[in-house]
């Protein structure tokens, strides 16, 4: 548990701007959607523009890492459709 806590710190020490960019995007989308509730094709666009933010994210700090793989990036755009299909069903249901 020790070296999860110390490789968490290292890990936000080196890229704290990307986790605070990621963060804001995310407290960004979930304002928006209360914004503008009830407006379906409104809400779908800002769920799309999050979720294609998501995947860009997850691109551009691999790069930055030096660590992207093919399988980081499909594993990023599986993430970003599940959550997509399940926030479509559970948040946006009308």
């Amino acid at each position: 548990m020790k070296q999860f806590i110390t490789h968490l710190k290292k890990e936000l020490r080196k890229s704290l701007f990307d986790y605070l960019l990621l963060v804001t995007a995310g407290v960004l989308f979930l304002f928006s959607l209360n914004v503008f509730k009830g407006e379906r094709l409104l809400e779908f666009i800002i769920l799309f523009i999050f979720i294609s933010f998501y995947i860009i994210w997850g691109i551009y700090h691999h790069i930055i890492e030096d660590s992207l793989h093919l399988k980081t990036v499909v594993e990023y755009i599986l993430i970003a459709f599940t959550l997509m299909f399940l926030l479509k069903i559970i948040i946006l249901p009308h």
